[in-house]
């Protein structure tokens, strides 16, 4: 409430300990949406009904708080996310950090993570139909009617944004210019642009679209988006970018509108919503999470070695994600040769996953004991042997659950195979055994 943070007052939670281990998520809203719009509720409520504490970013000058500065938010604005962010790991710094980003808000989110990098404190985060390039996606929008007619409704809402802070407006930007605007280029010219000191709309554009940024992105980060999105579109995904950083893993899905992946006959459920608390709690249940200031080897992005071909995409299909990467653990097979070399005597256990039931063995293989005579040819050759089961095994991995969806396909369509064809074949084959029997019967027997 505006009252809340009125004057000096500043409100606490006091409900929520300093010392509690919590995990917070913090959701960064869409283009002119604050804590009220429903998707944000939905988000919200769902993953508080899962024992999460979540906290909504409003965009200043949203939320019922009025503006008492010359700054005004835009979609490359990451001084008010970086805020809040850092004054949550200040008050609870033993709570896990996870940031949520939707829309524009995605399109912050992944620009602030990209400009920190490994300073930032979240351990994880997800960015929802981020729009990536923002010069592409105003080409875009402004291609056909159904696009168009976004754009307009885009536009009144940046108009309301602007008609509650008018005084500052009138001051900073080109008020006539706003009324008169009918896109969002023309907001962003005669406000924007003029507020945020840009020398062009196309300027404000390069500078602040999150696809120059995703190469830098040092915590682990989901990405969601429909390649039907008739806001965002897919034309703007940074894929290679995307594919070389190793801490982002793109998915997209052939449906599911802007922030929209209904799901169920009344539509009442978000399909989004539910991925992303479950990528972001089997995250936190992992040691994958990204700790602030930690020392790691340099990411894809920083080296000379490219692997674009080791992509983390993802199929998404009817709900269903498959993992499609095939990932090179170079350094980790050294780092096992090393360990054995080091301890001859032990055992080393090998897990194997179980392609027919699904379940984990572990098998255990007695290590070979280390001789002084073992030559270098000896060692390079253990490497190989190591670096070609740690690179197939992934892909035998994935063909594995391909085959098991495939298996069930199959079976599934033939099925349905028999049922739609078993009244033309029961006919068929009646008339056929009808002429083989009258044909074996005696005549007597054919003329009684």
């Amino acid at each position: 409430m505006g009252s809340d943070v009125s004057g000096d007052a500043i409100y606490r939670n006091s409900s929520i300990s300093k010392d509690d281990t919590t995990p917070i998520m913090v959701v960064i809203p869409g283009l002119t949406s604050d804590s009220t719009s429903p998707y944000i509720k939905h988000i919200a409520f769902n993953t508080a009904k899962r024992g999460w504490n979540v906290v909504v970013g409003n965009h200043r000058g949203l939320g019922g708080i009025s503006v008492t500065s010359d700054c005004f938010y835009n979609a490359g604005w990451t001084e008010d996310t970086r805020e809040v962010i850092h004054y949550l790991h200040h008050e609870y710094a033993k709570a896990p950090l996870f940031a949520v980003g939707t829309s524009i808000g995605a399109n912050i989110l992944v620009k602030y993570l990209g400009e920190d990098g490994e300073n930032v404190p979240i351990a994880g985060a997800v960015a929802i139909c981020s729009p990536w390039d923002l010069l592409i996606g105003d080409r875009f929008i402004s291609r056909r009617l159904i696009q168009k007619l976004y754009d307009r409704a885009l536009t009144i809402g940046l108009q309301g944004y602007a008609q509650l802070h008018q005084p500052q407006y009138t001051r900073l930007a080109d008020w006539d210019g706003i009324k008169k605007s009918r896109s969002i280029r023309d907001f962003d010219n005669y406000a924007t642009c003029l507020v945020g000191k840009f020398e062009t709309v196309d300027t404000y554009y390069r500078r602040c679209s999150s696809s120059s940024f995703v190469g830098h992105v040092s915590v682990p980060l989901l990405c969601i988006s429909a390649l039907d999105d008739p806001v965002c579109t897919k034309e703007a995904i940074p894929w290679d970018e995307c594919r070389a950083n190793k801490n982002i893993v793109l998915a997209t899905t052939k449906h599911g509108g802007h922030l929209a992946f209904f799901e169920g006959l009344t539509a009442t459920s978000l399909w989004w919503v539910g991925a992303t608390f479950e990528f972001l709690s089997i995250l936190h249940c992992s040691p994958y999470m990204h700790i602030q200031n930690k020392t790691q080897n340099p990411g894809p992005h920083s080296s000379f070695e490219s692997s674009i071909d080791q992509g983390p995409y993802l199929n998404v299909t009817d709900g269903m994600v498959a993992a499609m990467g095939n990932d090179l653990v170079t350094n980790d097979v050294v780092e096992d040769l090393q360990e054995v070399q080091r301890s001859p005597d032990q055992e080393t256990d090998e897990a194997v996953l179980d392609s027919k039931q699904g379940e984990l063995i572990t098998e255990a293989k007695p290590s070979h004991t280390a001789n002084t005579g073992q030559t270098s040819k000896q060692a390079a050759g253990g490497i190989k042997d190591g670096l070609s089961f740690n690179i197939t095994n992934p892909i035998r991995r994935c063909l594995n659950h391909l085959s098991r969806q495939n298996r069930t396909s199959m079976w599934l369509l033939g099925y349905i195979a028999i049922v739609s064809t078993w009244p033309l074949a029961g006919a068929a084959l009646q008339a056929v055994f009808k002429k083989k029997l009258r044909s074996a019967l005696p005549a007597k027997l054919q003329r009684a």
